[in-house]
């Protein structure tokens, strides 16, 4: 691809506005090697020559070291850097040694896990293949083949889902791999984080215990992408010691990364084109340039969107050759896409995150990145989806209209300069800890000695169920209360919300489409709420709560929804304090009451709000942990001086700061929440919260309790450069505010920033 070429050409198009604010020149890389303490097995080295493999990086040959050395490994290192050859070759010569070893997989979605067997196989030698050779066990695993794949495969490849329900509860079935289990593969670590994390991290500890009770005690290899914290994250993710590799060794090609910021929409500076039709034009020009391009959104919604605008921009020639690709879609249509990709048949694909992971397909020369992920981890994860080989690669980051992605527009070096952030997860929150003991319980009856596996919280767990009538003890055990039936199945481990809605069409018949998660029900397909389906639009007729249905049917309407909610917040526990610049901050346990009160109605391309309609839905009430801190009395009486709006400068500081916290923390915004207000009851004075937006909290306003100074001194700046007068989406306002972003005052905001960090 010629680079150069192709930005030169966009500097000649009309729509160009000066967009590009930095380019990041990503240099090649030669590769550097490693050597093995010992050789391969032979029978596994003559393959590998034989598929044109005759040397190992430098990563993969300590990784393979370390776990021939009975060390747990976790190797983090960037996309594309040969993570797989790490634990398959680890795994393919201790079955090549002792063939009634057995090894298990687990992978974040059911494609990585089959896409990944075709690499398996195509590495497995024939020796391998004559032992049983490798399987995929999941929801789409045909009944026929299961009983086969239980007792007669080497290696199983799965998903946490399967591993929580189909596989841990049965256990017996599965002897033969829990008896002889050596290695438990985790691929793509970094995904389990937040509440997921925390439910998979359960999970594990489910399965160290099985594999006891069978006398099996496997190594783990864990892989990720580049976080800061690969060894605590590991440690915490199983619960076990790990050996950390994080020197990549793979080359890589040359890479123009750059930050693209869309235009002020006039001179006072109060907001922005909007990243969506900018993401429009530059995947359609690459697209007629026969760019072979990945567009990636933050939302199954702009997943919609743009591929919709684009598909209207390109024609329908050039339109045939792109689609959209999220979660959500049947499972046959998103293999058909994939592999449509895959063999060149598309140009280009509008994606979520459902195809930031390792699924192979093909190298791509352009990434389109449409807003700041959320973390400089998924950045560079998704980045690295083009130029996966030798050649040279393009990647374009497309602001939003807010905080963080302004500051990083500001700020380049804050991104490439900036260590990456901290993975989180908390496995003993009481919320997630309590029903994987239920299933524990189901898989076998409990003992005091299970503590060792699920750590602090396992005593006060095991006595709220056993209060609940939920566990009885009976001879130093503790068994499942004989009412509760398949606990595994009550637990949705991708939230903490339980069941998910079905979303059925009406005009076909009531023919399920798809499903949403509970926790997103109402701010998705409440009664009124356009919602998008592989680019098309429908409207919500009615959300039966009782049921979990959302009745649609198809419309051509030119806008779309989006909700508006009210948050209440109380004190219930406060567990630490600490004194920053004479300011008192607090970390403790909270309860919030959120309510979605109605939404607004926006034309798709232009963002003008057209109208608002009030909603009746039940508030969502939650207990979680949050942050709070005091305002500086002297701020106080600086701001009302010079006549400003207090209440508003403690709105605008709240949004700014919920903005920037993942700078700090790997979440997305949409993890946390935050209530501001002048006069609190529990406190008696004014104060900011920012809050865990999940029951329990996964340690996010922790880690913002810990880094509070560095946090306030990005808000200030990234408020204080924002070239509008009054505030505006890239600095105070946010698209979430129930209150219609007022009280705002920026001036305000500025001056209390200034107190909490001392300056004067």
């Amino acid at each position: 691809m010629y680079v150069d070429a192709f930005l030169h050409h966009l500097l000649t198009l009309p729509d160009y506005k000066q967009q590009i604010v930095h380019i990041q020149p990503i240099p090649p890389r030669d590769a550097t090697f490693g050597e093995l303490d010992e050789p391969l097995h032979l029978a596994l080295q003559s393959h590998l020559e034989s598929l044109g493999i005759s040397s190992l990086y430098a990563h993969q040959a300590r990784a393979i070291n370390a776990a021939r050395r009975g060390e747990n490994v976790m190797v983090a290192t960037a996309s594309a850097s040969g993570k797989t050859l790490c634990y398959n070759l680890a795994v393919l010569e201790v079955i090549l040694k002792d063939p009634s070893s057995r090894a298990l997989y687990l992978f974040p979605t059911k494609a990585l896990a089959q896409d990944q067997l075709r690499s398996l196989n195509e590495l497995a030698c024939p020796e391998l293949v004559s032992f049983g050779g490798c399987a995929t066990f999941d929801g789409d695993t045909p009944k026929s083949e299961r009983a086969e794949i239980k007792r007669k495969a080497k290696v199983v490849l799965t998903n946490p889902d399967m591993l929580h329900l189909g596989i841990l509860p049965n256990h017996k079935s599965w002897s033969r791999l829990f008896r002889s289990l050596k290695y438990v593969v985790i691929d793509e670590a970094h995904v389990y984080r937040g509440v997921f994390g925390s439910h998979v991290a359960n999970i594990l500890r489910r399965l160290r215990r099985v594999c006891a009770s069978y006398g099996s005690n496997p190594q783990f290899i864990c892989c990720s992408a580049t976080i800061a914290n690969p060894g605590e994250h590991a440690e915490k993710l199983v619960g076990l010691p790990f050996e950390v590799i994080s020197e990549d060794g793979s080359s890589h090609g040359g890479k123009s990364f750059v930050f693209w910021n869309p235009p002020l929409i006039d001179e006072t500076g109060t907001g922005r084109h909007s990243s969506n039709s900018e993401a429009t034009f530059l995947f359609s020009e690459l697209i007629r340039n026969n760019i072979r391009s990945l567009v990636f959104t933050r939302t199954r919604k702009l997943t919609e969107l743009i591929y919709l605008y684009s598909r209207e921009q390109l024609g329908s020639s050039l339109g045939q050759l792109i689609k959209p690709y999220r979660a959500g879609y049947l499972p046959e249509d998103r293999r058909q896409i994939e592999r449509k990709l895959f063999d060149g048949h598309l140009l280009g694909v509008v994606a979520t995150t459902a195809l930031e992971l390792g699924i192979d397909i093909g190298d791509l020369e352009a990434t389109v990145l449409v807003g700041y992920p959320g973390s400089i981890a998924s950045t560079w994860q998704q980045a690295g989806r083009s130029g996966r080989g030798i050649g040279d690669s393009l990647s374009l980051l497309i602001a939003q209209d807010n905080p963080l992605d302004q500051y990083f527009m500001h700020h380049p070096d804050s991104f490439f300069g900036k260590s990456f952030e901290n993975a989180l997860i908390n496995s003993e929150n009481i919320n997630i800890l309590r029903p994987h003991l239920l299933c524990a319980a189901w898989e076998q009856p409990l003992t005091d000695g299970d503590g060792a596996f699920f750590g602090a919280a396992f005593d006060r767990a095991i006595s709220e169920l056993e209060g609940e009538g939920k566990l009885r003890k009976s001879g130093g055990r503790w068994y499942l209360s004989p009412k509760i039936a398949h606990p595994a199945q009550e637990i949705n481990i991708r939230s903490t919300s339980g069941k998910n809605y079905a979303i059925v069409d009406v005009s076909q018949g009531y023919e399920l489409m798809e499903t949403v998660e509970s926790s997103v029900a109402f701010f998705q397909i409440h009664p009124g709420a356009i919602y998008l389906h592989q680019g098309e639009s429908y409207l919500v007729q009615e959300l039966d709560l009782e049921n979990r249905v959302a009745i649609v049917t198809p419309t051509d309407v030119t806008y779309y929804t989006q909700t508006k909610e009210l948050t209440d917040i109380k004190i219930l526990k406060t567990e630490r304090e600490r004194s920053c610049s004479g300011v008192k901050v607090c970390l403790g346990e909270v309860d919030v009451t959120n309510t979605v009160v109605g939404f607004k109605k926006k034309m798709q391309f232009t963002e003008e709000v057209i109208g608002e309609e009030p909603l009746d839905l039940p508030p969502l009430r939650f207990l979680t942990q949050a942050l709070w801190f005091d305002l500086p009395e002297t701020s106080i009486e600086r701001v009302a001086e010079a006549g400003l709006d207090f209440a508003g400068g403690l709105h605008a500081a709240e949004h700014a700061a919920i903005a920037m916290l993942p700078l700090f923390a790997l979440c997305d915004r949409n993890d946390i929440g935050g209530v501001s207000t002048p006069f609190h009851a529990d406190t008696g004075k004014a104060q900011i919260f920012i809050y865990d937006a999940y029951p329990g909290g996964v340690g996010i306003a922790e880690k913002g309790f810990e880094m509070i100074e560095e946090l306030w001194a990005a808000t200030l700046e990234a408020i204080r450069e924002c070239p509008c007068q009054e505030g505006c989406p890239s600095c105070i306002q946010s698209p979430k505010c129930g209150n219609n972003n007022e009280p705002l005052d920026k001036k305000a905001a500025l001056i209390l920033l200034q107190g909490l960090l001392g300056i004067k």
